[in-house]
């Protein structure tokens, strides 16, 4: 890892965002060793509680990898937290905005500077109420595609015990931490679609590639079946961002 690149910013954000980590969780990180210690990639989560980028970040350090995250542009509005984000460096999204390609330029050239750039397949808060991934967007497939880099599918579980999916009140017991579980997978082979036009079938063959690897890796950690086909929030008219509607019991998570 580069630390002297990282800068204040960076630093600071460890600095308060490891300890906490460590104070309200228990962690069980499997297979690190999968995760270049150099050179760029593209690492793809699920998404289950606006408290999991905290345990994606923890996952990375501990690896020797500081993230860069894809994140959506009103986070950067923030009163400090903004200030803490652009001086580490995060990429702004620009959501259904003329500026929405910015962040696609922005990550490919993060890549190919040879940064762990995180991106969410699914774009935000899973629509599933078991919290199973739904069907991806196509960002982290046109990066790799772009580059050439590969992408590291990152499955975790237990986010959603501490912080559920839109709940207002944080689950933290001293005494009684809750265990996250991280479990990084093999890169998604798509070598066969290298030197393809990145057309909608061929980003969207990739993009379920992805989406099938890190759904296979939540199954693992669970120790369930994951259902058959995953919610596409287009078919079933859910909405594109904000509350969905789910909701979660912490207290009878897996």
């Amino acid at each position: 890892m580069a630390q002297a690149r990282l800068g204040f910013w960076f630093r600071l954000a460890v600095a308060v965002l490891k300890p906490l980590s460590t104070a309200v969780s228990r962690r069980e990180w499997l297979h690190l060793e999968r995760l270049p210690a150099e050179g760029g990639i593209v690492v793809a989560p699920n998404h289950i509680s606006y408290y999991d980028p905290i345990v994606v970040s923890r996952v990375l350090w501990d690896a020797g990898r500081a993230p860069r995250f894809l994140a959506k542009a009103s986070i950067f509005d923030v009163p400090f937290v903004g200030r803490v984000l652009r001086g580490a460096d995060q990429i702004p999204v620009y959501r259904q905005s003329a500026e929405a390609a910015t962040a696609m330029r922005d990550a490919v050239a993060a890549v190919r500077r040879g940064e762990a750039v995180v991106v969410y397949p699914e774009g935000t808060l899973t629509r599933d109420p078991a919290l199973w991934p739904m069907t991806g967007k196509t960002g982290a497939a046109r990066i790799a595609l772009a580059t050439g880099c590969p992408v590291i599918p990152l499955a975790h579980w237990g986010a959603q015990q501490i912080l559920p999916p839109y709940a207002k009140r944080v689950h933290i017991g001293v005494f009684h931490r809750k265990t996250i579980r991280a479990l990084v997978g093999e890169p998604v082979d798509l070598s066969d679609l290298a030197d393809r036009e990145p057309t909608v079938e061929v980003l969207r063959i990739a993009t379920d590639r992805i989406t099938a690897a890190l759904t296979a890796g939540v199954a693992e950690l669970r120790g369930e079946r994951p259902p058959v086909s995953p919610v596409d929030r287009h078919r079933t008219g859910l909405p594109e961002t904000g509350d969905a509607g789910v909701r979660y019991d912490p207290d009878v998570a897996g």
